[in-house]
């Protein structure tokens, strides 16, 4: 068996599975936020009566993350319902916005605090959830009847996906970062390619990223229509779950003689910095390939490129610059908006770098990634064109359907701010590499 058809054997209480089969699958773990919370909280009412309680109020997680600074009164409602709902419930895993618990983004908040755990089932009412499977985790995003159904059941009826394997052989090189890789991979197989299955990661290209890289790749594997996105455990695993949390979970590895729908390997040494142009993910082309395209904006965030190694890496590139069109800095999480505070490079903190160079700091949470009410902080209103961190460029998706959204790493999108047009980071960066 695969890796992914390891855990949900385990799950179901099976000694086997086959891709193809459909199995009941006990749940560890069940997300939700602020965007999907009331309806399934809604639904799960419903369907188990207004008196129902949980089926255990210790494996489901609240984190509202998505419309938190706005004065629009649907989204205040919304938190609303979810603080009113832990509280009747009695659930320990709710981090409430206004408080010393929030956190931000749901998708990073989750390892940060435990909830990310090797061998492990997550459900998420959120199509990132598959972020968690760089932790060789079972996740994926559920819509909002499911989710109800397992707040009462505790259980989910699953189809196991059939496993596409994508090798990376060889070190990366250094102006290459794991957004690179994930859009390359979208761009050859297409926003359906990997259509309802897992899509695993391996090579010593990945396996030499840090979590937060490989959290960066399979959190944009529903871009390529996966169900979820894996990588198998290892110490570097261990070291970073164990830092957090106590909980018991059992490692699950590809067996010797796995079936894959497909393998596909890449050279790591001939890889490219990648944008996704407008307006789809497998839109690729090379940095090389549009450089010199005019922008009027930047941002840096979300749970793809909101991560404190992905401000590590932009830092690099503006310090000591200013930027040449707004540029919006938004940090995943609160630690990650502390640590910038806290994290020095060359001197100096990453904030302040950002600071002075001209930037807009933001508060913890998805801003703009998601477009959101009228005063989201760097929501697009116009006919931006604007160059992001963040892992969709569907039209409407920032907030103005007039707008333009080019995905790119941290590196591509601080160099571009610099300049105010598409630009190699390795314009910036001390390497070799002629562009």
């Amino acid at each position: 068996m695969t890796l992914t058809e390891k855990i949900l054997a385990r799950a179901s209480g099976r000694t086997h599975v086959d891709a193809g089969e459909t199995v009941w699958v006990n749940v560890d773990v069940l997300l939700t936020h602020d965007v999907c919370g009331p309806p399934t909280i809604g639904i799960f009412k419903r369907e188990f009566g207004q008196d129902a309680r949980v089926w255990d109020k210790n494996k489901i997680v609240i984190i509202p993350d998505h419309y938190i600074f706005t004065n629009d009164k649907y989204a205040n409602r919304n938190i609303d319902i979810l603080r009113a709902f832990a509280a009747d419930q009695d659930l320990p895993h709710y981090y409430d916005v206004g408080t010393d618990r929030y956190k931000g983004v749901c998708h990073t908040a989750m390892p940060e605090e435990g909830f990310t755990r090797p061998g492990d089932v997550l459900f998420g009412t959120d199509s990132h959830t598959c972020t968690a499977g760089a932790f060789g985790q079972f996740a994926t995003g559920i819509g909002n009847t499911d989710a109800g159904f397992i707040m009462g059941a505790g259980k989910l009826w699953v189809k196991v996906p059939e496993t596409m394997k994508f090798i990376f052989e060889g070190e990366i090189p250094p102006y290459v970062m794991a957004k690179d890789l994930i859009l390359q991979i979208i761009g050859d197989i297409g926003v359906d390619g990997g259509t309802y299955r897992a899509m695993e990661f391996a090579g010593d290209g990945v396996m030499n990223m840090d979590m937060e890289g490989r959290m960066t790749l399979t959190n944009m594997v529903i871009e390529g229509g996966g169900k979820n996105g894996v990588v198998e455990p290892d110490e570097t695993t261990f070291e970073y779950v164990r830092k957090r949390t106590d909980y018991q979970f059992t490692p699950m590895y590809n067996d010797p003689d796995a079936k894959y729908h497909s393998v596909r390997t890449y050279k790591s040494s001939e890889l490219q910095p990648m944008v996704a142009k407008p307006h789809s993910p497998d839109n690729k082309a090379t940095v090389w390939e549009v450089r010199n395209t005019p922008l009027t904006r930047a941002y840096i965030g979300s749970c793809t490129g909101g991560k404190l190694s992905d401000f590590e890496a932009a830092a690099k590139i503006i310090k000591g610059h200013e930027v040449g069109i707004e540029t919006y800095v938004v940090p995943a999480t609160t630690k990650v908006r502390e640590d910038l505070k806290t994290t020095y490079y060359e001197g100096e903190t990453l904030w302040d770098i950002f600071e002075n160079a001209g930037a807009r700091m933001g508060e913890a949470s998805c801003a703009a990634c998601l477009g959101g009410p009228s005063d989201t902080f760097g929501r697009m209103q116009g006919e931006e064109v604007c160059i992001s961190t963040t892992n969709r460029n569907f039209p409407g998706r920032m907030g103005s359907k007039k707008a333009q959204v080019y995905l790119a790493s941290p590196y591509t999108v601080a160099a571009s701010a610099i300049t105010g047009k598409i630009t190699d980071p390795r314009e910036y960066l001390p390497v070799e590499s002629a562009v």
